[in-house]
């Protein structure tokens, strides 16, 4: 009777456990990923990253790396999530073992929760900015995919093959679910790391980009006022007509991101066509649904043996440098319209060419209130903030096109 009961410690608490069990180095960096993920936490409630990412990821990841347990008598693992399992019969058994394995799989592994968040930034988006000012939201948008555009030889260059430098220099386009969408369609064995780089350095945009935007914009030029009276303004039909058309003519131009293009522009329609309970629906339960799954899943996805690939240190390296080369090339844009209109272009509008939607608009608003309380770019900085979203969607319909 006694030896029914000579339960050991590390059996006992399994998590604690396989700390001991484990290889030093997969030990540490257990420990700091769940620091880590009670960082995130932290930042997340104080409002200085993203909270509504930040918050479920930090959680994840905290929980994921502490609740490792002895799966058999060689492997140690968790019941949260297999995202290498595709045998059917064996992904039928997790199914029922793992408990985010269903959402995982039905909604994360095939992109679908990106376009769950593309349909909800589509109602919340007011288009109107983008068709009222096409040509200098466009042209800044273009310039500000100078990361997404100039990371890929430089990923090759560091060892990447040519599906993973292109998922990795999408980060660049500062589209979270872009990157998510490309990673799994070209590099499904590196998409995790990427994807998590992405969303932790897109928080970080709230506090580099004002710096850069000081850096290479004197004072001067910030405190430029723009005349908003001399927006036209789009009506309902033409805003739904533009929907539609761009939507129809991207996807024929680009199929392999038409899921993207129709969730983004659908959103628009149903926005701008009023039809409320759809409304409702998309930009409450869905967007914010889809958005909390997506960081939770992204911490879940945080796993010691994931964070200690090789590859990830050059990730690190290459998104940080696809953001700073974006937010250079939108400031460039934003001094191309500048000279366009002889002055009259405030060019810290550039930086909202970065479709962090709506982030680097807000950033570039508040850089130039700084400067001069009375200017007001909002609206210019969201045109081109909408236009770097299908500037975006259009390279990852490229890169996916040629390389996969």
């Amino acid at each position: 009777m006694q030896g029914m009961f000579s339960i050991s410690f590390s059996q006992l608490f399994q998590g604690i456990g396989t700390l001991f069990a484990a290889d030093t180095t997969i030990a540490v960096a257990r420990i700091v990923l769940i620091l880590l993920g009670i960082a995130l936490v932290y930042l997340g409630a104080k409002q200085i990253l993203e909270p509504l990412i930040m918050i479920p990821m930090g959680f994840g990841m905290a929980s994921v790396n502490a609740a490792v347990l002895f799966l058999s008598a060689n492997q140690m693992g968790t019941i949260f999530i297999d995202p290498s399992l595709s045998d059917p019969i064996k992904l039928m058994d997790v199914l029922q073992i793992d408990f985010l394995q269903p959402i995982y799989t039905f909604t994360f592994s095939n992109g679908l929760i990106a376009c769950f968040v593309f349909m909800g930034i589509g109602v919340i988006t007011e288009i109107g900015y983008l068709v009222a000012r096409p040509f200098s939201s466009m042209l800044i948008a273009i310039f500000a995919e100078l990361g997404t555009v100039a990371t890929f030889p430089i990923a090759v260059a560091m060892g990447l093959d040519y599906k993973e430098a292109a998922s990795v220099a999408m980060v660049g386009g500062a589209d979270g679910p872009m990157v998510l969408y490309t990673s799994l369609v070209l590099a499904k064995n590196l998409f995790v790391p990427i994807t998590i780089v992405a969303y932790l350095y897109l928080s970080l945009t709230y506090g580099g980009y004002p710096f850069l935007i000081k850096l290479l914009i004197p004072k001067r030029l910030r405190e430029i006022e723009m005349d908003t009276t001399t927006l036209p303004k789009v009506s309902t039909g033409g805003k739904i007509a533009f929907s539609i058309i761009a939507c129809t003519i991207l996807s024929l131009l680009f199929p392999m991101a038409a899921p993207l293009f129709m969730s983004f522009f659908l959103g628009v329609a149903v926005r701008e066509a009023g039809l409320k309970h759809f409304i409702s629906f998309i930009e409450g339960p869905l967007l914010y649904g889809s958005t909390f799954f997506l960081g939770l899943l992204l911490g879940v996805l945080t796993e010691a043996n994931t964070i200690l690939n090789p590859a990830v240190l050059k990730i690190l390296i290459l998104g940080m440098l696809a953001l700073l080369l974006s937010g250079i090339g939108g400031i460039i844009g934003g001094y191309v319209m500048y000279f366009i209109s002889k002055g009259k272009f405030n060019p810290v509008v550039g930086i909202a060419g970065v479709s962090c939607v709506p982030t680097t608009a807000k950033v570039a608003q508040k850089a130039v209130s700084e400067a001069n309380p009375h200017a007001i770019i909002l609206p210019f900085a969201m045109g081109a903030n909408i236009s770097g979203v299908i500037t975006s969607a259009i390279l990852a319909g490229i890169y996916v096109s040629l390389l996969h």
